[in-house]
């Protein structure tokens, strides 16, 4: 056996967010059914930033992924996130792949948002909103726009330049450079910061708005105002993580949301074991944290690829 190595032009080029969403959703079915495995993520932190370890096994595939979070980094030319990720297989633990996950885990990440936008979202939702118009950003639009009929992104972020560069990217979509507080009045809202306080005021959230929480991925993190989620429909991607390090961390640690007050994970909606948005007024929350499975579903998908087309580097690694 050989084991296959992908660089990130390599691993970009075998994604599609159509087949990434596919898989992630697969993802947390075969998790709620048992058919799937993931430890919570484990937290190294450094002076600069931390380091997270994500195992997780799914049918026909078994990994880890090592990634970082430096907020210090593109001062110096270098992404805030960096990847690596090793998939193997879980009949004899021989390693597949050694491939850049940076990829994997922007595509993922906004697939999974996408996909709870799918359940509690108002169906006919038009407007996006994005607050912190970072790489993510572009993601989070893309992956929206293959569920819903998108006519307009309002962004915000600290810095206009990334709202410039983010509709640079998104030619041919109509984004308009807007204040947080706009932002937050679209039918879905992304918020997409590394904040340690809320950027998303109550007041500014409009009844029937779907919110989905990505920045809050470690203790400390929050981007909510706490009297957002009190007032709404909570739904997390893993109830262990979030109440460790998701967007209801710190109101948990302060006493001002309760983890007993969850509604579900996303796994239970897909699954149709609890029902999503139940009515056209609901505020909706969906605390993304990130979750393994969604990993190591996308890695196979791109290992799968890359054995296919036969055109990749391999090592004798073992």
């Amino acid at each position: 056996m050989s084991t296959l190595v992908l660089g990130r032009n390599e691993v970009s080029a075998l994604l599609a967010m159509p087949d990434v969403i596919r898989v992630v959703e697969e993802a947390f079915i075969a998790w709620k059914q048992g058919r799937a495995s993931m430890p919570p993520k484990s937290y190294l932190v450094v002076e600069r930033g931390d380091f997270r370890a994500m195992p997780a096994a799914v049918p026909g595939a078994a990994g880890v992924k090592w990634v970082n979070v430096h907020t210090q980094n593109p001062a110096m030319g270098l992404p805030t996130v960096m990847a690596v990720y090793i998939l193997s297989d879980p009949d004899t633990a021989y390693p597949l792949a050694l491939m850049d996950a940076t990829e994997i885990t922007a595509y993922r990440t906004a697939a999974a948002a996408a996909v709870a936008s799918r359940y509690l979202a108002r169906r006919n939702s038009r407007t996006l909103g994005i607050v912190g118009a970072g790489k993510q950003a572009r993601y989070q639009v893309l992956a929206h726009a293959e569920l819903f009929q998108i006519a307009e992104v309002r962004a915000f972020d600290c810095s206009p330049a990334a709202v410039d560069a983010l509709a640079a990217a998104l030619a041919g979509m109509s984004v308009r450079a807007c204040s947080a507080e706009e932002a937050a009045a679209s039918d879905i809202v992304c918020t997409l910061t590394p904040s340690h306080e809320p950027v998303l005021k109550h007041e500014w959230v409009k009844a029937g708005t779907h919110i989905n929480a990505v920045g809050a991925d470690a203790p400390g993190k929050q981007e909510l105002d706490p009297e957002i989620l009190k007032q709404a429909l909570v739904v997390v991607d893993d109830i262990r993580q979030a109440g460790a390090a998701g967007e209801i961390n710190v109101p948990v640690s302060t006493g001002l949301f309760r983890v007993e007050d969850v509604y579900a994970d996303l796994g239970e909606l897909i699954t149709g074991a609890r029902p999503g948005r139940t009515g056209d007024g609901q505020i909706t929350v969906f605390d993304s944290t990130g979750v393994a499975i969604e990993d190591v579903a996308v890695a196979r998908l791109v290992y799968d690829r890359a054995r296919e087309s036969g055109r990749h580097l391999t090592v004798d690694l073992v």
